[in-house]
């Protein structure tokens, strides 16, 4: 191979920073699982340093990983940037999110897109990672939940949505018209550790949960609840964008308020992106 890292080596590596797990980054890429711990591999190789740890049960990077995970994304968002100044203003503008996209603005958003900027495609993008593609250019903008502190990005507060508790639709819970999130200290928790914003430090530290369920997506989730292997918490965007059988949606009283927020990679992108930034706005209201 070349002594110079190439954009396949970078794009390997991200995706399998953001998934953490080697198999759903293939996945992802469309590629074996071996071909992409050898392009991994070479890549360690050629730098002189190890950037993912495979010691743990749970792949994690290495400080050098970490360090080299913001250089790579940067590096990439800016390829991919320049090819969409090439292209611009005919390609599509590409808006992605990990999970229930805008909730209940999502159609009138597509639609009154569509109506305003019939010259501009705008395609709608689910991307299981927690900045839906951004970092590593597969969208032009995203919306996401919860806090974002990747370098790079750029964010702006769209709008608030309360809690929910996911339940088995036969569990006990599911006949409470309300929840605390003390209810749910005794039952597993499903995690989705890869675009999920719920983590066990939502719970105050008397009452948090003890067990744990980890999945890799928000179907993988819903299963798992349905299934009565766990429960889980999420927003109410979920509730009009997810309906699933067995699974019921139960308000939480006690859990704070999840952010939406619109994402952007800094410096130029996609020409309409300001265009989308502002009709969102507009779809959501104050």
């Amino acid at each position: 191979m070349s002594r110079e890292p190439e954009l396949r080596h970078l794009r390997c590596f991200l995706a399998v920073a953001e998934a953490r797990s080697v198999t759903r980054a293939a996945a992802r890429l469309g590629l074996s699982q071996p071909v992409v711990s050898r392009t991994l591999a070479a890549l360690e190789d050629t730098l002189g340093v190890r950037l993912v740890d495979r010691s743990t049960h749970h792949l994690d990077l290495t400080p050098e990983g970490r360090s080299f995970h913001e250089k790579a994304a940067v590096a990439v968002a800016a390829f991919e940037d320049a090819l969409a100044a090439a292209r611009a203003p005919h390609r599509p503008l590409r808006l992605g999110h990990a999970w229930s996209a805008a909730g209940e603005f999502t159609t009138p958003l597509l639609r009154r897109w569509r109506r305003a900027h019939p010259e501009v495609p705008l395609e709608l993008l689910r991307v299981d990672d927690r900045t839906a593609g951004l970092t590593r250019g597969a969208v032009d903008l995203a919306l996401l939940r919860g806090p974002v502190d990747t370098p790079g990005l750029v964010t702006e507060l769209l709008h608030l949505e309360a809690r929910v508790a996911a339940v088995p639709s036969d569990s006990p819970l599911a006949r409470h018209r309300r929840l605390a999130l003390a209810d749910l200290s005794d039952q597993v928790i499903a995690l989705n550790t890869v675009s999920g914003t719920t983590s066990l430090e939502l719970w105050p530290p008397a009452e948090r949960p003890t067990s744990t369920l980890t999945v890799a997506n928000t179907d993988d989730w819903l299963a798992a609840i349905a299934a009565d292997r766990a429960v889980g918490v999420t927003s109410t965007a979920t509730v009009g964008m997810h309906p699933y059988p067995g699974v019921t949606y139960v308000p939480l009283t006690d859990a704070p308020d999840l952010p939406v927020l619109l994402v952007r990679r800094q410096g130029p992108g996609h020409p309409s992106v300001p265009d989308l930034i502002t009709l969102a706005h507009e779809v959501a209201g104050p």
